[in-house]
């Protein structure tokens, strides 16, 4: 695989926490314009714009773009934003709860992407990917890193051992609680080291960031269009990533929440057991969560229920529909509560499980009528089903914590 070190354009220590944001599409306009009103260096001035228009702006006005690409000119200019004078690699900690997660940040190749080298398991939108495909193009940056995977590099690994034992660039921790660390790369040996292992590795997967990805490589496509002359080492040719080792990240479950059970809650119990399989009261009041593949946890009437499915519902030989959420939608959600389209059906909410399962409870006595907690997917159910080419149901991954945009920019 192709991966390479980058000039960073990034914060000055003294602002980075400040810098520091969310995804810009995990939050809302009026949830970013609260966010940001006493913090000026918030990188939300960048990846969501219209904070700083009028409020009732469109999201797709050219003036969103072109405000976007002004505050990054303005935060360089003030100093916010400093570019390194050299190409290297850089290594990025998040700590939550006591977990650590560290990733290499380097630039991947768009060519890499488009030969299905580095591997996808989520569909995309034509509309998500024109707005970030628009914001890169007018900002000529990428401000989003992609949430990128490999596996069994032993070598990598010790790497990011070593590289990490130094003194960190940054080190600060967020208003979630969350740390986060960053060191540098050593040298030119320990780049060399690095592109080399990792020209070793047959595949990369994306974990998160699939509207980001597609939309890099497409700027990145249009920029080539723009340059009939260009030799593939131009930098809009690779795309700005965090690649985590597999096996130290952890995917949260994703719990479905339903407003409608067609019936009484002993009919629907019943036709539970009828379509999934043995139904038993769960011995205590605490919320039930599942402890292994094929049985999910399931609230209504006040109580907690754990439903273990049939095996002969787990056997089917596609990756993608041996995972539970595709077994639940398969066999209860489409044909007993007529719910065909998870992603557009307003009888079904999902809830990332970092939210806790009390938090379903509380839907439930407010707004909802009953609640599944599921077990989480794992990254090798993640990568097999990208192996395969397939693509995950809708609503199946949750990653925490998620990768702060405004630590890297890559300038294309």
């Amino acid at each position: 695989m192709i991966v390479k070190p980058f000039s960073a354009l990034r914060p000055q220590e003294k602002y980075v926490k400040d810098c520091a944001a969310l995804p810009y599409d995990v939050m809302s306009s009026n949830e970013a314009r609260e966010l940001v009103k006493r913090n000026p260096y918030s990188f939300l001035h960048i990846d969501k714009a219209e904070i700083d228009l009028p409020i009732g702006v469109d999201l797709y006005d050219d003036s969103v773009y072109q405000k976007a690409a002004e505050n990054l000119k303005e935060f360089e200019k003030k100093g916010v934003y400093v570019q390194d004078k050299t190409k290297k690699f850089y290594f990025y900690r998040q700590t939550m709860d006591g977990r650590a997660q560290t990733g290499i940040v380097g630039c991947a190749s768009i060519d890499e992407y488009l030969s299905e080298k580095i591997k996808k398991h989520e569909l995309t939108r034509a509309d998500k990917e024109l707005d970030r495909i628009r914001h890169v193009d007018t900002c000529s940056a990428q401000t989003g890193p992609i949430f990128l995977v490999y596996k069994n590099s032993e070598q990598l690994d010790k790497i990011i051992e070593k590289e990490t034992e130094k003194t960190p660039l940054y080190d600060f921790v967020s208003e979630d609680g969350i740390r986060h660390t960053v060191w540098e790369s050593s040298n030119e040996a320990i780049d060399a080291d690095i592109q080399a292992n990792f020209a070793a590795l047959p595949n990369l997967y994306i974990a998160d960031g699939h509207h980001r990805a597609a939309s890099a490589v497409k700027a990145g496509l249009k920029r080539r269009e723009e340059t009939p002359n260009f030799d593939g080492t131009e930098e809009f040719n690779f795309f700005l990533s965090v690649i985590f080792p597999a096996n130290s990240l952890r995917i949260f479950d994703y719990n479905r929440l339903l407003c409608d059970i067609g019936g009484s809650e002993e009919e629907f119990l019943e036709k539970v057991k009828t379509a999934l399989g043995e139904v038993s009261p769960c011995p205590s009041s605490q919320p039930f969560a599942p402890t292994e593949r094929h049985s999910i946890g399931l609230f209504v009437g006040g109580k907690w229920y754990c439903v273990k499915f049939r095996e002969d519902l787990c056997q089917a030989e596609s990756p993608s529909e041996r995972l539970d959420c595709a077994i639940l939608q398969k066999y209860l959600l489409a044909p007993v509560l007529g719910i065909t389209d998870p992603r557009t059906d307003k009888r079904i909410d999902f809830v990332g499980g970092i939210r806790g399962l009390s938090y379903l409870e509380k839907r439930c006595k407010e707004d909802m009528v009953a609640a599944i907690s599921m077990y989480p997917v794992s990254m090798d159910e993640l990568m097999t089903v990208a192996d395969a080419g397939e693509i995950m149901p809708p609503k199946s991954t949750w990653f925490e914590p998620k990768l702060r945009s405004g630590i890297f920019i890559h300038k294309i």
